[in-house]
């Protein structure tokens, strides 16, 4: 009990498990045995061909782009069919030319807005599975590291390094 009167628990351990924790922030956790994500959680060892890739655009931006795309389009194929493109000035023709740019401009303001996710898939247990998706760059790259030097623990064995182990040869002076 402490101090309040409530009961605590001690930590949970199991004898002979490797818990090294690499990486925690809420709902994400990365050790060197497991990878759990929300309420996923996967061993590492299962983990197989990891590669990363960026999600869908905004479904927004693309509405966005393609109703202003086939609008513009309308307006250019009813304006061809009934004969005003041959009676527009050089100007119109310019400002016609930039409004057909509008759809461009769009996709480009919907990246920057809302730009496609960071996306980590992976094999696991025979099927490839959507391990971790993020907004924020640095997050994304951060857990893959961690979830890339887990598997590293895992593929070797060991969580020493080799090369710091190592005793450098000096000459007796």
């Amino acid at each position: 009990m402490n101090r309040e009167g409530a009961k605590t628990r001690p930590p949970r351990t199991v004898p002979g498990a490797r818990s090294t924790l690499l990486y925690a922030r809420p709902g994400i956790i990365v050790t060197v045995d497991r990878f759990t994500v929300g309420r996923n959680s996967y061993r590492v060892a299962d983990l197989t061909h990891l590669r990363t890739t960026r999600g869908p655009h905004d479904r927004i931006a693309v509405r966005a782009v393609v109703i202003t795309a086939s609008m513009l389009s309308g307006v250019g194929v009813l304006l061809g069919f009934t004969g005003g493109l041959q009676r527009l000035t050089a100007e119109a023709y310019l400002i016609l030319g930039a409004v057909f740019l509008l759809p461009a401009a769009l996709a480009l303001v919907g990246d920057r807005w809302r730009p496609p996710p960071h996306e980590l898939w992976g094999w696991y247990q025979g099927s490839e599975v959507l391990l971790f998706s993020a907004d924020d760059e640095r997050q994304f790259g951060q857990v893959t590291r961690s979830l890339l030097r887990a598997r590293e623990v895992n593929r070797y064995g060991s969580w020493v390094d080799p090369l710091a182990e190592a005793d450098p040869w000096r000459p007796n002076r």
